[in-house]
This record gives C-alpha cells, sequence and structure tokens, in this order.
C-alpha cells in the first residue's frame, strides 16, 4: 500500500463522513475553492467533499505541495491548479486561478482566497472556512467588507489540543530530526510563541531533552510557560545562549538580520508558522554562520519526505473542516457567523465521532 493510500485508509472520521455525504449530498452543484498544503491527509479530505457532491478547484501553498498528491487528485478527476512551488508570483497566480472559477464555497489557508475575493469579487460565493491563527489574523479586520459566514477552523478547541499541541509538537520535532540529523540531547533550544503550536513545541523538545527556553511577548503567556517548566529570559539572552530557534507566532520578521550577531556560530534556526516571514532567511544566513532550515518555510511540511502532522490528528481537524462547509453549504450558519469559531455543536459532533472509533 502507498503512503496516500495509507493515509486514505487511516482516516476513518473522513471515511465514515464521506459515506455520509454520498447520501445527502449537500455539496451538489457547487464548486469549492481550496488553497490548502497538498499532501497526503488533504487528498483523504478533498476526495471527502468530492463524495458530498461538489466540485473542486485546487491549489496549494507555498513550498508544501507534493507532486504525487497533485498526481493522485488528477487521475481521480480534481482540478489542481499549478504544482509545487516556492515561488510567490506563480503561487499568487494559482490562487487567481482558483479564484477565477468563481467558487461558491472557499477552503482557505491563510486567508489567500478570502483576500483575492475581496480584490475581485464574484456573485455566488456562499461563505466558507479558514484553517489558521493566521488566516484568522488577516481576515478579522475585514470581517465587515466580507458579510458572509466564514468559520475559523484553528479556533475549535479541537484543533488547538489535537493538532497544535500534540500534532504539531511531534512533526516539528520530527522534521528537526529527519532534516539536521543532529540530536536534541542537551542542546539549548528557544521556542518564540507560546499559543497552543509553541506549547506542543516546547514539551517535545523538552521530552527530547532539550534545554527550552520561551519567548512570547504576552507576560500571561510568559508566565504559563514559567509555571509550565520553561526558563523565560528576556529575548536577546534566549536567542544568544540558543543552539536550536523555532519560530511559531504567525507574526512577521520575528528573528531579522539584526538578531545575526546574538546568535552563536552554527545555531540552527526554523520555523513552523503558516507563512515563511517569520524568519529573515537571506538575512540571517548572508554571514555564514547559522543555518535556516528550509529557508523558512513551514519546516514540517517542507523538505525532503515531508510527512506534516499525524494522521489522526488531520482526520479531525479535516472532519471539522468537513463539516463547516457542509453547515455554510446548506444555510446552517448565517452571516453573523464571519470569521468565528466552529459552533460548539459542530465540535461536539466529531469529537463524539472520533470517540465512538477509538
Amino acid at each position: 500500500m502507498d503512503r496516500i493510500e495509507w493515509v486514505i485508509a487511516n482516516c476513518r472520521l473522513l471515511a465514515a463522513i464521506g459515506a455520509e455525504l454520498e447520501r445527502t449530498r449537500p455539496f451538489a452543484g457547487l464548486t469549492i475553492g481550496t488553497g490548502i498544503h497538498l499532501e497526503p491527509k488533504t487528498v483523504a479530505l478533498l476526495l471527502t467533499l468530492r463524495r458530498g457532491g461538489a466540485d473542486l478547484v485546487s491549489t496549494g501553498n507555498l513550498n508544501t505541495t507534493q507532486a504525487d498528491a497533485v498526481a493522485y487528485l488528477r487521475e481521480r478527476g480534481v482540478r489542481v491548479v499549478g504544482g509545487p512551488t516556492a515561488d510567490p508570483a506563480e503561487h499568487a497566480a494559482n490562487l487567481r486561478e482558483v479564484a477565477a472559477a468563481r467558487p461558491q464555497l472557499l477552503l482557505d489557508n491563510g486567508g489567500d482566497l478570502f483576500a483575492r475575493y475581496l480584490e475581485e469579487p464574484w456573485d455566488g460565493l456562499l461563505g466558507g472556512t479558514e484553517e489558521t491563527t493566521s488566516g484568522r489574523m488577516r481576515l478579522e479586520p475585514l470581517r465587515d467588507r466580507l458579510g458572509l459566514p466564514l468559520l475559523v477552523i484553528n479556533d475549535s478547541p479541537i484543533k488547538q489540543f489535537a493538532e497544535n499541541e500534540h500534532a504539531v509538537g511531534q512533526s516539528v520535532l520530527e522534521s528537526f530530526l529527519r532534516l539536521t540529523n543532529k540530536s536534541t540531547d542537551g542542546k539549548r533550544v528557544t521556542v518564540f510563541g507560546y499559543g497552543a503550536c509553541g506549547r506542543g513545541v516546547a514539551a517535545n523538545f523538552r521530552n527530547a531533552y532539550a534545554i527550552v527556553s520561551v519567548v512570547d511577548a504576552d507576560p500571561v503567556k510568559r508566565l504559563q510557560a514559567l509555571l509550565d517548566g520553561f526558563l523565560v529570559p528576556d529575548r536577546a539572552d534566549a536567542l544568544r545562549t540558543a543552539d536550536v530557534v523555532i519560530t511559531v507566532t504567525g507574526g512577521r520578521d520575528v528573528v531579522t538580520a539584526d538578531d545575526e550577531p546574538l546568535l552563536k556560530d552554527g545555531a540552527v534556526l526554523a520555523n513552523a508558522g503558516h507563512f515563511p516571514f517569520e524568519l529573515d532567511a537571506a538575512g540571517l544566513e548572508a554571514g555564514g554562520r547559522v543555518t535556516v532550515l528550509e529557508s523558512g518555510h513551514m519546516v514540517n511540511l517542507a523538505g525532503p519526505r515531508p510527512l506534516g502532522n499525524s494522521i489522526e490528528s488531520m482526520d479531525l481537524g479535516f472532519a471539522l473542516q468537513t463539516r463547516c462547509l457542509e453547515a455554510v453549504a446548506t444555510g446552517a450558519v448565517g452571516a453573523e457567523a464571519c470569521v468565528v469559531p466552529v459552533p460548539r455543536a459542530i465540535d461536539e459532533q466529531v469529537a463524539a465521532a472520533f470517540v465512538a472509533t477509538a
């Protein structure tokens, strides 16, 4: 069994939901435009939406699209725009082509497609979903202009603890080990950001015998990190002592060329946030003393044999995606639900279904 078939076979929630959607057909006659990492778990999601009657026009994200996932989808009649790319201009062109299909629903990741909609609106858009905190931060100020139901998957407590805290931490650690072949034992690791993803990254590196420091602009988050047993030095000391620096904030220019003199010779930096602008990769590497993994692109979905988050966590997250798109398509949520968390009823439905299969 190849990797994609293995993933699909192990997405138990999506399989059950897909069987139901074949009967109910909530997406019949609708086109769903998607801009999300194209990898095996996403293949399982998109094929589930197809079972519910959707036509799909899909593209990936910067430097995370996997060629085998694109080929698998195309072989099954899914329209995939573009392929693997780290070129922002090419990525922007792919997004414009998805928007040009004038889909009725959008499944967005980072707010890219909804931003295109606001630039050139089209009739018939019912609403959709946003996967990430980065996208929510981008779209919240635009709520009045959007005026459509738009449910933020990352604001679900299930997404926060199952994927962000548990799975992201594991996958970032696995990616660091795979890309560097360096140990974590006794290494000093600095994590920027102590949201759910940052907590998971910090905990997993500590469990791998690293000495972990946390930097966060929020004093309450720093207190939480301290009480969780992490070091909370000031920013300069955290950089100065670090063998490894990992950003996971959703912000821009978290560590830049101005910080390079603070860093140890041989320090390794990685970004686990959605967009590749948390680290100034070119500026930091200009002096030749430090290494930025995968040019600052999302480290757990970049590089050789990228695996991303665990199948189980993405099965949960993509079950939330499917149910939220179903709610928008059927009118179960209205325009008042614009850039808001997943409705509690959907959280409970997905949680109960997963527990029942455990």
